[in-house]
């Protein structure tokens, strides 16, 4: 039997980093929504009882260290699952770029093993099951909107956003999330207004949306990747309504409200970027799990 799955991306229209916990994780608040740019994920059930990933982007590895070879393994310890699958990872996230894409593939994973293995785990249970895997999982496994807390994994929904295009353009670099993290100066960063951000998407302003969006770690990473500034300046004159880093980076996305000029942006954008994407927010939770 098979099954596909899809994995979105996600970025964040707000990320403060409260402050470094007793566990070396830190204590965050995130505003994070789901985008039109996803992974799709094939499991197989196998006779062996070997779990393996394959995958045509030599980015992703296909071993223990992959976030979606974990999930498949929590599940079979927890509920002694015997049998093996087959988890094909069509990869159209960028790998290291800020966007979820591994948590996502975990995710996906998560919600088609419950079904393939007929388990009847809720979303609420497999989200719980994800924080284990990792930050960002349980977030991905619900999908839409969320203000994110704690370590990523107190999940509360929010309304999508008004819809609108999002440009995104990674250089050709990865960044370290624990290094950026390592570097972040609590002192010295300028913390974002996220009950303004929240209070904005449930009146769907789009322009207060802009104006209070805010990302703790880009500091870090522009000061140490100069690539990612050129890319945020550059969105920024050719007329994106926001232009913010997602994540740790290295990716920079900006919400553009109208068509008109999106094909603008996008075109300046690949004079100097390979990896340009123009895609949608994803709205409601349903959607995105259909």
């Amino acid at each position: 039997m098979k099954l596909l799955v899809k994995a979105p991306a996600k970025i964040n229209l707000s990320l403060d980093v409260l402050r470094r916990r007793e566990d070396g994780y830190h204590e965050v608040e995130m505003v994070m929504t789901t985008i039109d740019l996803a992974d799709h994920i094939e499991l197989s059930e196998r006779s062996s009882r070997e779990i393996e990933i394959v995958s045509q982007n030599r980015f992703v590895p296909d071993d223990k260290r992959n976030l979606a070879y974990q999930a498949a393994q929590l599940l079979r310890e927890r509920f002694q699952i015997k049998r093996g699958v087959s988890i094909a990872i069509n990869k159209m996230i960028p790998v290291a770029a800020g966007l979820a894409g591994g948590s996502s593939d975990a995710a996906a994973t998560l919600r088609g093993l419950n079904e393939l293995w007929k388990l009847g785990l809720s979303l609420d249970q497999l989200a719980q099951l994800g924080a284990e895997i990792g930050s960002d999982v349980s977030f991905c496994v619900y999908g839409g909107t969320a203000l994110a807390k704690g370590r990523g994994e107190k999940i509360t929904r929010l309304p999508p956003p008004p819809n609108c295009w999002v440009i995104l353009a990674k250089p050709s670099i990865g960044v370290s999330t624990a290094e950026i993290y390592r570097q972040l100066n609590l002192n010295q960063v300028v913390h974002p207004d996220i009950p303004s951000m929240i209070e904005a998407i449930r009146r769907q302003d789009f322009q207060q949306i802009c104006r209070v969006a805010g990302n703790v770690l880009e500091s870090v990473t522009l000061s140490g990747y100069p690539q990612v500034k050129q890319i945020k300046d550059q969105m920024k004159r050719f007329g994106a309504d926001l232009v913010l880093m997602s994540g740790s980076g290295p990716t920079v996305f900006g919400l553009v409200r109208y068509d008109s000029r999106l094909q603008r942006i996008y075109n300046g954008l690949r004079g100097f970027c390979d990896q340009v994407y123009a895609v949608r927010l994803i709205g409601e939770r349903e959607q995105y799990l259909n």
